[in-house]
């Protein structure tokens, strides 16, 4: 069989190696299953498509050089420092002529972490939460269980019990931390190295009772109910409840965003400063900026998109779900993170290692 299957392997290689092809790099499940499937169709560029789960993992290979990609996705908190590194390349919007579906609220918003928005657009965003197995807590905390509020995570007399049904965390630090500050009543922003400290003992607290961290396998745990609580990103709880109720697995997944307050953050679209083929990567940004694109991208990740013509394409299933697009009231609680000079950042990395070890 391998001999008659040689010629045409060889032919497709061939064909590969004479195709252009632009090098992406992307959050895990963060995009349509037809995405990179109809930008080849489109354009005859053939995608090649690696994902991380974690932005310290794209902030290693950007910071360092030679990534090798030539569309990336940081958080914008993490872009902020990488124009700052000159990590990024800054965009030429003429071969970009869809930035004008973007919307320009977010648009302005974003310009505290990139004056002007010469390095990077909005893809998706959403908040940092809560997504809890509604029946297992139940039975384990009673019809009283604070799902609405960090309680449930920062206090061990519900941990402890919850302890017994699964508990995963992110493992990220630069959101985690600045969750337990602002749930102390500290700046989330703080550059007081005491003030790391104290978010320490808080989630020494209750680190006996975690059972992981991760940032991309809580998804199918919890749709699965393999878990019962994480605090994770909006869409990929959203994940994990459409899962759950395709499989009708009796699973029932809901998510709260804290009346404490939240992290609100954006995944951007950039260009690293060494990106091997500016041409390509051009051409898939400005496919991403097509309003049936991105949203059908959303419908299928189930995260908000800052492209403004976009809005009236997403499932209004979606639209109305507050937990995707909440209201003023819980979007007045959200709160952004921002980029941390390097002395903060390296104190977050190593407490965040200490409390993930357990010491």
């Amino acid at each position: 069989m391998r001999t008659f299957l040689l010629a045409p392997l060889m032919l497709a290689a061939s064909v590969a190696s004479a195709a252009e092809t632009v090098k992406i790099y992307n959050w895990s499940s963060y995009v349509a299953p037809d995405t990179l499937k109809n930008f080849q169709q489109a354009s005859g560029i053939v995608p090649t498509y690696d994902v991380y789960d974690s932005n310290e993992t794209l902030d290693g290979k950007l910071m360092t050089g030679n990534s090798g990609y030539d569309v990336v996705f940081p958080s914008n908190h993490f872009m902020a420092r990488q124009i700052q590194g000159k990590a990024l390349k800054r965009l030429d919007k003429s071969q970009l002529p869809n930035w004008h579906n973007l919307n320009p609220v977010l648009l302005k918003a974003l310009e505290v972490n990139d004056p002007g928005n010469q390095y990077g657009f909005p893809y998706l965003w959403g908040s940092t939460g809560i997504g809890y197995n509604i029946d297992k807590v139940k039975a384990v905390l009673g019809d009283n269980a604070p799902v609405d509020s960090w309680d449930l995570i920062f206090k061990p007399e519900y941990m402890s019990k919850l302890k017994s049904c699964g508990v995963a965390v992110l493992d990220n630090g630069p959101e985690l931390l600045p969750i337990a500050l602002h749930y102390l009543g500290l700046p989330h922003h703080s550059q007081d190295p005491k003030d790391y400290e104290k978010a320490k003992d808080l989630l020494m607290k209750v680190r006996p009772y975690i059972s992981y961290f991760h940032s991309s396998k809580y998804t199918g745990d919890l749709a699965n109910g393999d878990i019962c609580v994480v605090v994770g990103f909006s869409g990929d709880v959203l994940q994990a409840k459409n899962r759950a109720d395709e499989a009708n697995n009796g699973v029932k997944v809901g998510y709260s965003i804290p009346k404490e307050g939240a992290p609100m953050w954006f995944d951007m679209v950039a260009m690293p400063v060494d990106a091997p083929d500016e041409k390509a990567g051009y051409a898939y940004m400005n496919y991403l900026l097509q309003p049936e694109v991105m949203a059908n991208i959303s419908n299928h990740v189930q995260y908000a998109n800052g492209n403004l013509k976009a809005d009236g394409l997403v499932d209004p299933a979606m639209k109305g779900n507050t937990m995707i697009y909440p209201s003023d009231e819980v979007m007045g609680k959200l709160y952004a993170l921002e980029a941390m000079p390097a002395k903060i950042d390296r104190i977050r990395t190593r407490i965040w290692t200490s409390i993930k070890a357990g010491n």
